[in-house]
């Protein structure tokens, strides 16, 4: 899965990396969040967690311009997909992720996954590792926090799912959660010695493809899913201060020292460091 990620750049650096034709972000639906989100919405955040709204890409014809062509739009989004028949807000806390393969099984995403499409723009993410050897005072495996980044530094576009819940009688965006879910699937090797998960990527010569509401058919979404090269990560082990959600800063992302490592298994070589 995919519960905690990183997310440093400006909206002026996203709609400038994502080519975007028009950034909302000052136009957010309600939030999900009952009290003020910190770090802002918008700005950086290295502790981005569920219900949080965060910047996201995706193409959509202006509202009340219903002739106008799609535009490739940013916007503020909360993470975790409320669908439009929820009766609760707290369902999309069990929406965070979906499974890429087995999106049109599932009435929640299948609707969203024809027409719905985003990028999320990120720096990385993180998980954590069940020692096999090392445990807590309780008796239970020690978790190590890991980040995840490209090899080549470039910025991430996890594939996503947005849908719309409604909340007020009126048309304005306050009447609205905006929300959507990161796409998952099975981690490849390396990373699968951290977790059995991990984000899908889309690589930036399908983004367009990604967005495009008018590609419908079930086997362009799942033929754009199948696109996930191995080899484009790399991942380090990062303090426990990223467990806590209130914790931000760039220091979330600083490796830790090997010698501070506890039953840690290296996820190249399969080694037991530290234990």
């Amino acid at each position: 899965m995919c519960g905690r990620y990183a997310a440093s750049a400006s909206p002026d650096a996203l709609v400038e990396e994502f080519e975007v034709e028009r950034d909302a972000t000052d136009e957010p639906g309600a939030p999900v969040m009952k009290r003020p989100q910190e770090p802002a919405p918008g700005t950086p955040d290295f502790n981005v967690a569920p219900t949080k709204q965060v910047p996201v890409v995706l193409t959509r014809t202006p509202r009340g311009e219903e002739d106008a062509p799609a535009e490739r739009q940013l916007r503020l989004l909360s993470w975790g997909l409320v669908p439009p028949w929820a009766k609760d807000l707290t369902m999309g806390n069990r929406m965070i992720n979906a499974r890429s393969g087995t999106l049109f099984e599932k009435r929640t995403f299948a609707g969203p996954a024809r027409t719905r499409r985003c990028l999320v723009p990120a720096d990385g993410w993180y998980e954590w590792q069940a020692s096999p050897v090392a445990r807590t005072t309780a008796g239970k495996p020690r978790k190590q926090p890991f980040f995840m980044s490209r090899v080549d530094e470039a910025p991430l576009a996890f594939a996503g799912l947005y849908e719309f819940h409604r909340l007020g009688t009126g048309g304005q965006a306050h009447d609205w959660v905006v929300s959507f879910t990161i796409l998952t699937r099975d981690a490849e090797p390396g990373l699968d010695r951290i977790h059995d998960r991990q984000p899908v990527v889309v690589e930036p010569e399908d983004w367009a493809a990604w967005l495009d509401p008018a590609a419908t058919e079930d086997d362009h979404v799942l033929e754009l899913l199948s696109h996930q090269p191995e080899g484009r990560f790399q991942a380090w082990p990062v303090g426990s201060g990223v467990s806590r959600v209130a914790t931000n800063g760039p220091e979330l992302v600083r490796p830790v020292p090997t010698e501070q490592l506890v039953g840690v298994v290296d996820p190249v070589t399969g080694e037991v460091v530290g234990g």
